[in-house]
Parts: structure tokens; sequence; C-alpha cells
């Protein structure tokens, strides 16, 4: 049996009624994320431990680092 997924909003979300964020569903053994404005459209999928590097490699790229993860990270 599988289970649904118990999805919960970005805390940074926004104001208003906070539809300009991603929704995060998880699991023992993988992460998922949608978009909440479109919540019925395609979601990324990650194993748990891959999830913290896609994080710090957004964080990244986003403070203008360069963005050149350890090719373990990728494989994870």
């Amino acid at each position: 049996m599988v289970t649904p997924y118990i999805w919960r909003k970005s805390s940074y979300s926004g104001g208003g009624e906070g539809n300009a964020c991603v929704e995060i569903a998880d699991s023992p053994t993988h992460i998922s994320i949608r978009d909440s404005k479109a919540p019925a459209r395609a979601t990324l999928t990650f194993p748990a431990g891959a999830f913290a590097p896609f994080l710090e490699a957004l964080k990244a790229t986003s403070s203008g680092d360069v963005l050149d993860p350890p090719a373990a990270t990728l494989r994870a």
C-alpha cells in the first residue's frame, strides 16, 4: 500500500496566501519538492542523502559562488 505524501509549504513562502513557494514531502528514503502554484505538475524527488547537498548548491549559486560540487555529491 502506498502512503500519500504529506506536503508542507516552505517557511519562506512570503506574504499573502503564500503561493509563491515550494512544498516539500519527505519519507525515510527520499524528499520530494513541487511548485505550490502548480501542485499537479511534476515533482522533483531526491534520495534523502542528496537533498542537503542540493540545497547547499542552490544557496551557493544564489549567493554568486561558483558551483563545483564534488563528484560524490552528483552520484548521491
